[in-house]
């Protein structure tokens, strides 16, 4: 994690009275160093200064409708920066209580590294992907998988981008 910090020092106050003592100086915890830049010169995002949150694009799904999963990713930090979120660090992860139901990188193929450029507070959606309704393994990538419960059944989606995960989880209803 990146953090950047500068030193501001306030000199003492000129004063007329030479009685008069001196405000003490004025120091923050911050450094002299300037954000971290990829070699084309943009700022790297603070990923301490992001807040991912995971997507659907409804929150009940009825029989033969697939849910849409994606992610929306914002940046806190006052100038634009740049972040690394190709599909080849992204990872969504279905649940159900404690059960790992779906995850995305259990049958990848083919990831696709890329960055974006996010605006200060200007949140940027992914693409999103669609979920067939079925458990995934490692080792059922070319076979028939499972299809899960509905009927109402409750399930949750959280999303990682590289190191940066979603807040919290989004809680979708299949019938």
């Amino acid at each position: 994690m990146l953090a950047i910090i500068l030193l501001i020092v306030f000199g003492p106050k000129a004063s007329s009275d030479p009685d008069a003592s001196s405000p003490a100086e004025t120091t923050t915890e911050e450094s002299n160093t300037p954000p971290a830049t990829d070699a084309s010169g943009s700022v790297i995002c603070d990923p301490s200064k992001l807040t991912l949150e995971a997507k659907t694009d409804a929150t009940s799904y009825g029989p033969g409708e697939n849910p849409q999963l994606s992610f929306s990713l914002k940046s806190t930090m006052t100038e634009p920066c740049v972040v690394d979120a190709g599909s080849d660090i992204q990872e969504f992860v279905i649940t159900s209580g404690s059960d790992e139901i779906w995850n995305s990188k259990h049958c990848q193929t083919a990831g696709e590294a890329r960055s974006v450029v996010l605006e200060p507070g200007v949140p940027v959606q992914s693409s999103s992907i669609e979920w067939d309704r079925t458990r995934s393994a490692s080792d059922t990538c070319e076979s028939d998988r499972p299809v899960v419960t509905a009927d109402g059944a409750s399930y949750h989606l959280d999303v990682s981008v590289g190191d940066i995960g979603s807040e919290s989880t989004k809680q979708f209803l299949l019938n």
